[in-house]
């Protein structure tokens, strides 16, 4: 007896050591991270709370999107077509400079951009001799392009039509990681894009000829110039990342078919653009191990250095779109984990309440709602929202128009008399959706099972004078 109770007097003193303890604090750290923190609801936290419980949900699910959407393939299909489209990008870039008289300025930028000079030194030999054959193929375009005829005319579409399928790729790449099924029309995609042609250039020239003033200030600036000098040596050190940052903003806001909030653009252009400035260093800094890969490839080592710099500048890129991305819709991904093993019946719940909520919108004559809008009314995650209005659309059920809002972002509306939609004509419809066109005898071999399965469908196949859903 006496023993038990040193025992039980011995289970009281324990104390886990400091490793045991660290570890349980890991686990359950790793607990809130992957389930708990998305199951808390906002509206119960305090603003600072809320903001700092905002951005770790943004940053996990920007990690975790990189991951499940196989960003660094999709960078390397962009650096495919960005080699394909460098030459009549270079050359729009050429002619503006050109026009503006700072041809020569871009050219010598171009060269410190990327750490090369015209020596022979064997250490930038390689990059120097890609980049000058780069620059003859630019020359001779535009060359070829101030000519007359058909062979002229074809050859400036054709170099037009490489850019535009580089933006094309870019806006379904976009598109994907916003989940976004649809992209621009025609029509749109012809002005969008050709704005972009002409614009990032100009701000490229901008940048440029900026620099030119701030370095060589004319009799306007003499009176200032000793007082201001710091000043200007700040601002031509930051002003290409402004530019970057404008550029990213501009593109993260305008290049996915849907509506991005000005503020989360240029949040992840932030981001991004800093990683890009970084990026650039370390590359620059790095050009002392270019002498080891011309020991192995020769002139040919600009070529792998050029597309791993292409690759890496389009998956930083990529990144801060997912950024973007979760940053405005981190409010709608929580039980988000529990979407992704969604049981029947809860999405067939989660489609009914959704068909319901369009119907009613329509019948109170309120303007079509959007995705964004109806997984914030249904409280469903914009996913799950996303797929369900799909599958929606596919069965006829509603059809898009254009948002009253919002003209680039696509609402919903019924696409039958919404007298006739019941709750059982919408299961029906959603139990007949898909592909039924296989070889099983479900009349004589399988018919007991067929039968029993019809049994239990038997109230929403027979029987449609049910509840309609405007007015649930």
């Amino acid at each position: 007896m006496a023993k038990k109770k040193t025992d039980n007097k011995d289970h009281k003193n324990y104390k886990p050591s400091r490793l045991t303890r660290w570890r349980v604090q890991l686990e359950e750290f790793a607990e809130f991270l992957t389930h708990d923190i998305w199951r808390v609801d906002s509206k119960t936290l305090s603003k600072k709370t809320s903001i700092y419980y905002n951005t770790v949900k943004t940053v996990i699910m920007t990690v975790r999107n990189v991951s499940e959407l196989d960003l660094g393939s999709r960078a390397a299909s962009l650096t495919y077509r960005t080699v394909l489209s460098i030459v009549p990008f270079l050359a729009v870039l050429f002619a503006i400079a050109r026009g503006f008289g700072f041809e020569n300025i871009v050219q010598s930028e171009i060269f410190s951009y990327f750490g090369l000079s015209n020596s022979s030194d064997s250490s930038s030999v390689g990059q120097d001799t890609l980049m000058t054959q780069i620059l003859e193929s630019i020359n001779n375009s535009l060359e070829f392009a101030k000519g007359s005829g058909v062979f002229a005319g074809v050859g400036v579409v054709l170099l037009l039509y490489t850019v535009f399928t580089l933006f094309q790729d870019i806006e379904k790449n976009f598109n994907r990681i916003w989940q976004v099924k649809k992209g621009r029309s025609i029509q749109r995609r012809a002005t969008d894009y050709f704005a972009l042609i002409l614009f990032i250039p100009v701000m490229i020239i901008l940048n440029y000829g900026i620099s030119l003033i701030l370095n060589s200030p004319g009799d306007y600036f003499d009176y200032f110039a000793d007082f201001l000098s710091p000043l200007f040596a700040r601002i031509i050190n930051i002003l290409p990342y402004f530019i970057i940052v404008l550029v990213l903003t501009l593109l993260y806001l305008f290049m996915p078919n849907t509506r991005v909030k000005f503020f989360n653009a240029l949040i992840a252009a932030l981001v991004a653009g800093t990683a890009l400035q970084v990026f650039q260093f370390l590359y620059l800094s790095g050009q002392i191990w270019i002498t080891k890969y011309n020991a192995i490839y020769g002139t040919f080592a600009a070529i792998p250095l050029l597309l791993l710099w292409i690759q890496l500048s389009w998956f930083i890129i990529l990144i801060g779109v997912e950024l973007s991305f979760a940053a405005q819709n981190v409010g709608k991904f929580n039980f988000d984990k529990e979407t992704r093993n969604i049981s029947r019946r809860y999405r067939d719940f989660f489609t009914l309440l959704i068909m319901t909520e369009i119907v009613k919108s329509f019948m109170d004559d309120k303007p079509a709602l959007t995705n964004d809008e109806i997984s914030e009314a249904c409280s469903v995650p914009i996913g799950l929202t996303n797929r369900i209005i799909d599958d929606l659309q596919d069965m006829k059920m509603i059809c898009p128009t254009p948002s009253e809002k919002e003209p680039k972002v696509m609402a919903y509306v019924p696409a039958l008399d919404i007298n006739l939609i019941t709750v059982n004509y919408l299961m029906k419809k959603i139990d007949q959706f898909g592909s039924e066109d296989f070889r099983v005898d479900n009349k004589v071999a399988f018919y007991n099972e067929w039968n029993a399965l019809m049994e239990t469908r038997k109230g929403f196949y027979e029987n449609n004078r049910t509840v309609l859903l405007k007015d649930l």
